[in-house]
């Protein structure tokens, strides 16, 4: 399945159904009387966080999505039936824009979570509504109010524990398949993962899921690269781990290049609790580690982590320090129990 976090649709809800003109004709009864029913009102349009979708890509194929119009009503007073809802199902942490992709509308970030976008028009009134004392045999019905209609944007945002930053061939994808069931593509080349990944990771009887996203090169704020649009799949993170590669000349720059970018993009994540670590380390001999350890410190301000995702050195310690800030963050979000003293 190919990964698709942003797609354009055209939304538009039911007509209301028109109103019905109409007189009963009983035997037996002296004098008749309007008895036409309302029309029903039209279907709306819901959008629905669903279990088991990570990726937006049915909207490649439709684009388009019309509630269906209410029923007319009929005689006999008989109220027409409301028309089908459309709803359209999306991975949970979609959130859904106005078409100028700035005004956010909903945000959907729990499964089972419900918003209804468009609202159907309402069934116009029967002529037995318009019945009065001077007027006792009308013959004029409403008809239905038309529906709403409106393009909107979806866009996903990925919603994991942890996500893992730093510069292209920085390491992001080997960690990724070394603590997780996932398969990204790895290869010795800029930019081998084009899309964010997720994983499942598990220390100490403990799981979290972990997103890897694109490399991050200098400028991609400004479009360089691949640009920072995949950060968006690691706002809603508890906690970043920033890879910095050991092959770099300079680990202290290539930090602060990718700290820059952060920055840059806004939205709290430079504000996020940041674990650093020095990873591929298993391809430097003592000296040139120590060096640039020392180089990596001076520019984060904290001691690095070792880490080699090849031959495991580092992993677990990186992970059960990534699974405290979780459990931390968990704890801290949670809501705070009631008193037992003041339990009724």
């Amino acid at each position: 399945m190919k990964f698709l976090d942003q797609a354009k649709v055209y939304i538009r809800s039911g007509d209301g159904g028109a109103g019905s003109v109409s007189f009963r004709r009983e035997k037996f009864i002296e004098f008749g009387g309007p008895d036409g029913g309302d029309g029903g009102r039209g279907g709306d349009v819901w959008a629905e966080a669903v279990d088991g979708l990570n990726t937006l890509i049915d909207y490649r194929y439709q684009q388009h999505f019309r509630a269906k119009t209410g029923v007319h009503g009929m005689g006999r007073n008989r109220t027409g039936a409301k028309g089908a809802d459309v709803t359209l199902k999306v991975p949970a942490g979609t959130q859904i824009y106005e078409e100028d992709n700035e005004t956010l509308i909903c945000d959907l970030t729990e499964v089972g979570q419900r918003f209804r976008l468009a609202a159907g028009g309402n069934g116009g009134f029967g002529n037995q509504h318009f019945k009065t004392s001077t007027n006792q045999a009308p013959r004029r019905a409403n008809p239905g109010l038309p529906g709403d209609e409106r393009t909107i944007w979806l866009r996903l945002k990925l919603i994991a524990d942890a996500g893992l930053v730093g510069l292209p061939n920085a390491g992001k994808s080997t960690f990724l398949a070394a603590v997780t069931a996932a398969k990204p593509k790895i290869a010795d080349y800029p930019f081998t993962t084009l899309h964010p990944g997720l994983g499942v990771a598990r220390i100490d009887a403990r799981e979290f899921v972990l997103a890897d996203i694109p490399g991050l090169i200098e400028g991609a704020h400004e479009g360089v690269g691949i640009g920072d649009r995949f950060l968006g799949h690691v706002e809603r993170t508890r906690v970043l781990l920033h890879l910095v590669s050991a092959q770099e000349e300079n680990p202290g720059k290539a930090y602060k290049t990718v700290r820059g970018e952060l920055e840059a993009y806004g939205h709290g994540l430079a504000e996020k609790p940041e674990i650093v670590a020095l990873c591929q380390i298993d391809t430097l001999d003592a000296a040139t580690r120590k060096k640039k350890v020392a180089a990596l410190k001076r520019a984060a301000g904290r001691a690095p982590f070792l880490l080699s995702a090849v031959t495991g050195e580092g992993v677990e310690a990186v992970l059960r320090t990534l699974a405290g800030e979780i459990h931390g963050a968990r704890e801290a979000e949670a809501p705070a129990e009631p008193d037992a003293r003041w339990a009724r």
